[in-house]
């Protein structure tokens, strides 16, 4: 017969997959209200206060500016050297702007209260990835991630799928900026480069195939191509420059379409993109196919097809409402099952904040801290694939990522990395940190491993063992 989780194995299990690990105030807060009200705290983010966060990230000045301030005050390298000692000031220009936005994500992740908020907009950033050192995008991904996701990622889906579409960051990266009827009168005059404009089918494609319906949603190439249609005239004014969405009806197709079986009538403009999110976001296979994305992240990667059936109907049923879908999940009786318990593998991001939350170690973002997510294979906002970063176990357990987390856990406890300081309680109190980790679940040979320690060696090997990768 299969032991049921403890209580204390509970908190931990329900905080490893709502937040970016357990921290002791975490864990005694929800002991103290219990998970289910826990939970309604985490979904209404907007009435937890957080300060303590926001005060830290107010302290990077690019991510208070919107995209034609970052592009002036932070030009493209041959601006600057156009200015002269304006060079100096600038800090090589679009690099400081990708560096701040890394450092805001990883200060959110460690010291928001609105933790499961947090999650979701690593989730949703990851769903609809754009590549952030791709030409423009270096001064787009900002507002991408403060103005299109971050506002939307507990709401419907639909309005998200809109926000992607019509945001600068997203045109750009997949080229639907550059698409056009080519028989317009739009497409004849020069585009970038003196190309004249066509039909770009890229963003189209991953419409589909990645942000609604899923590969095997049923839509064929003719669709791929009549939702391109549809999306011609969605571009940018001056990508480099003012870097906002427009709608652009002189390369726009205005000719009759089908999309998916429906029929879109000629004449509609910007109507037929609108028509396609409307038709995407209702589709059974998106229901489907975001249920499973998201009981893939909380549950396992292969999640009970119970669990993802429950979430997919609490989409339909939602018309798409996150949250609803998320408490779907996380009600099941399923969700606390023996099986699920450690059964998903830490990306490089949970497995970096996890550790200096349960350490309680006082971080500052540098460089040293990013370039280790990066030599774990998770470079922030710098996945250049559509598809994102992966979110199945095995894409992060190579031999040379486990050694890069071994170094890292060691170091951490060592005290050798700048700007970060761990705490001397933590080092004292092993006990308090395995029951944060891992409550009553060590295995023999991690238990033995650590009696044998002592100090910081003892903390490193908890932050390596096979319980803490795992969450």
């Amino acid at each position: 017969m299969t032991v049921p989780l403890s209580q204390e194995q509970k908190i931990v299990h329900f905080l490893n997959r709502t937040s970016f690990g357990p921290t002791q105030v975490n864990i005694q807060r929800a002991e103290r209200i219990g998970i289910p009200a826990y939970l309604d705290e985490q979904l209404a983010p907007e009435r937890i206060p957080d300060d303590s966060s926001e005060e830290r990230v107010a302290g990077l000045k690019t991510m208070r500016l919107n995209s034609r301030e970052l592009i002036e005050l932070y030009p493209p390298p041959r601006l600057q050297r156009q200015q002269g000692d304006m060079a100096m000031q600038t800090m090589e220009g679009p690099r400081v702007v990708i560096l701040e936005l890394q450092q805001a994500k990883l200060l959110r992740a460690l010291y928001s209260n609105r933790q499961l908020y947090e999650v979701m907009v690593d989730f949703w950033s990851n769903h609809f990835n754009i590549y952030a050192a791709k030409g423009a995008n270096r001064w787009l991904t900002t507002s991408y991630d403060r103005d299109t996701i971050r506002p939307l990622v507990l709401g419907k889906f639909k309005d998200l799928l809109l926000a992607t579409a019509k945001s600068p960051a997203m045109l750009f990266y997949l080229d639907n900026w550059m698409s056009a009827d080519p028989d317009s009168p739009g497409a004849q005059m020069a585009g970038p480069n003196n190309r004249r404009r066509g039909l770009n089918e890229n963003y189209a494609r991953e419409l589909m195939e990645l942000h609604s319906l899923g590969v095997d949603g049923g839509y064929t190439q003719k669709d791929v191509q009549e939702v391109a249609r549809c999306f011609t005239g969605w571009t940018i004014v001056q990508p480099q420059g003012q870097g906002v969405f427009r709608f652009e009806p002189r390369i726009h197709d205005n000719g009759e379409k089908t999309v998916l079986g429906q029929r879109i009538a000629r004449g509609g403009g910007m109507n037929d993109g609108l028509r396609v999110i409307d038709i995407l976001a209702a589709h059974p296979s998106t229901a489907r196919f975001i249920a499973a994305k998201l009981a893939r992240r909380f549950i396992a990667d292969e999640p009970p097809t119970a669990m993802v059936d429950k979430a997919a109907e609490a989409f339909r049923r939602s018309d798409g409402d996150t949250s609803t879908v998320l408490r779907a999940i996380f009600d099941s009786p399923e969700f606390f099952s023996r099986e699920l318990y450690q059964a998903k593998i830490k990306n490089p991001f949970e497995f970096v904040t996890s550790a200096l939350r349960v350490t309680g170690s006082e971080t500052q973002v540098t460089h040293q801290l990013l370039r280790y997510l990066g030599r774990m294979g998770e470079p922030l906002f710098l996945a250049q694939a559509p598809t994102g970063h992966p979110d199945i176990g095995s894409s992060w357990i190579s031999a040379d990522m486990l050694l890069t987390r071994m170094n890292f856990a060691i170091d951490l406890a060592a005290s050798r990395l700048p700007g970060i300081k761990l705490p001397a309680e933590t080092l004292k109190d092993r006990a308090g940190l395995i029951r944060r980790i891992a409550p009553d679940s060590l295995s023999a040979a991690t238990q033995s491993a650590v009696a044998q320690a002592e100090g910081n060696q003892a903390v490193a090997l908890l932050l390596a063992a096979p319980e803490f990768n795992r969450r």
